[in-house]
């Protein structure tokens, strides 16, 4: 009986994950339908934990599950709470690492039970317990999880700052070869005996731990929203492969879910920076670049412009329309309340304010979008590219806020820059631009911005914050 009600448990989650991601299409619905999913998935957990029984026998250790279960919920509501916006890229990266260790760990642990049962026949060859399908699916789900682990990691490192861009010639020939090594292990495991079998098997992970590390390091800071959705992908897969292994519906279910999403919205990304994903993993746009804007390689522009905080709260408030552009430095300032507050000004003036949302803008994609909710922005305010770049050709001003290589015209004027072919938000087409940065610095790219340099252009430096809020006294005042 017990059995059938853990079928059904396994059910009602595979239905609350779709609906649950379902749901996250739309923001207005999204916070609702991660309670579902997680609605579902708590189902899930305590289905197995009091109804799951192998050859009649029940899971036990219930000491060690809730303790787990307790650590782990703990460390994650106090992360959830803690975290800033500006660090949510990096909490989705560690998170997602730890899915991939789990992954891995679910295959190691599946491995050590075979080799457990059998090593009293230590000559007995491994090929001849389990079949080929049962063995691919323990060593993609250990080789993928590995990789989704180290990568994700490295990933955190990098949005965090800890950890640099780093390449060598021949890398990518090096990353090659690793990955073949791993393949082979795979191979050599499968055709050994019981007794020999502990040494491919650890081989498969110190590769696969390697690779992981290697495949992320050279990656540049621009292209981190496309990784990120590919390693939150390979979880995915990793986790699948789980599911087929213990016939878990539920573990399937969200594992092929969240590899399907990841993979497509990899796709998107690659798509909104017009970018192969070959390109991408190959290219280390944004790496070589930060090098050079660093050491002062970058070529000079001319001369700018800047503009006072009276001027510009008086060119807004008398426009038609203001369409303003968020970036990360907004998310930097923890600005995108005061944002609001400068949003309801300008309508109280009866000036219509409108946001256009880069799809890679940020440190991860929804990035945002996510950010605005925070504030309640209306999501009717927010504006995808494609509609955004129609609205800039009837706009009186346009505000940037801390965003750069989304809005750089190099990306359609410069067939030398490594951002060149890269739908960007066409801001230059409003009749003023004002850009709000700390500095002149580049942006994660580490590429130079014409936009800056142009006649329309006039910037506003200092921190997001402290100049919206001066901004909007200056508005009401006006």
């Amino acid at each position: 009986m017990s059995e059938y009600i853990l079928t059904l448990c396994y059910l009602i989650a595979s239905v609350t994950f779709i609906l649950g991601l379902k749901m996250l299409s739309n923001p207005l619905a999204a916070r609702r339908g991660n309670l579902v999913a997680a609605f579902g998935m708590t189902i899930a957990i305590f289905g197995t934990i009091f109804l799951y029984e192998e050859n009649g026998v029940k899971l036990g250790n219930y000491a060690w599950i809730f303790g787990g279960l307790l650590v782990g919920t703990v460390a994650g509501a106090l992360s959830a709470k803690k975290v800033k916006m500006t660090a949510m890229p990096e909490m989705v990266s560690l998170f997602n690492g730890m899915g991939g260790a789990c992954a891995a760990l679910i295959s190691a642990a599946e491995f050590y039970h075979i080799y457990e049962a059998h090593k009293a026949t230590p000559e007995m060859a491994f090929a001849d317990i389990i079949s080929v399908g049962t063995y691919i699916t323990i060593a993609a789900g250990a080789i993928i999880g590995t990789i989704s682990y180290t990568g994700s990691i490295i990933a955190w490192g990098k949005l965090n700052g800890r950890v640099k861009d780093y390449s060598f010639k021949g890398q990518h020939i090096v990353n090659m070869i690793v990955l073949v090594l791993v393949i082979l292990c795979a191979v050599w495991a499968y055709q050994s005996t019981i007794a020999t079998i502990y040494l491919p098997f650890l081989l498969i992970g110190f590769f696969a731990f390697v690779y992981g590390a290697l495949f992320v390091m050279p990656i540049g800071g621009a292209d981190m929203p496309v990784v990120i959705s590919l390693l939150n992908s390979f979880t995915g897969v990793a986790a699948a492969c789980g599911g087929f292994l213990y016939n878990n519906k539920a573990m399937l279910t969200g594992g092929i879910l969240v590899g399907a999403a990841g993979t497509l919205l990899t796709i998107l990304m690659c798509k909104a920076m017009n970018r192969s994903l070959t390109n991408v993993l190959i290219g280390s746009f944004g790496g070589g670049n930060k090098n050079k804007a660093a050491s002062g390689e970058t070529k000079a522009q001319g001369n700018f412009k800047e503009i006072s905080l009276a001027d510009a709260a008086m060119v807004m408030a008398y426009a038609n329309k203001v369409i303003i552009v968020p970036g990360y430095g907004l998310a930097v300032a923890q600005a995108q309340h005061i944002c609001h507050e400068l949003e309801k000004i300008l309508n109280d003036k009866g000036v219509e304010v409108i946001y256009a949302i880069h799809p890679v803008a940020g440190r991860m994609p929804g990035h945002m979008n996510v950010l605005l909710a925070e504030a309640d922005v209306s999501y009717e305010k927010l504006m995808e590219m494609e509609h955004a770049n129609d609205e800039f050709k009837t706009t009186d001003v346009v505000l940037i806020l801390g965003a750069n290589d989304v809005v750089n015209p190099a990306a359609k004027n410069d067939p030398s820059s490594p951002i060149y072919g890269m739908p960007i938000l066409e801001v230059e087409q409003a009749k003023t631009v004002i850009v709000n940065k700390r500095s002149m610095k580049p942006g994660y790219a580490g590429i130079e911005n014409d936009l800056f340099f142009q006649p329309k252009t006039s910037m506003l430096f200092g921190d997001a914050k402290k100049v919206l809020q001066d901004l909007c006294a200056e508005v009401k005042n006006v």
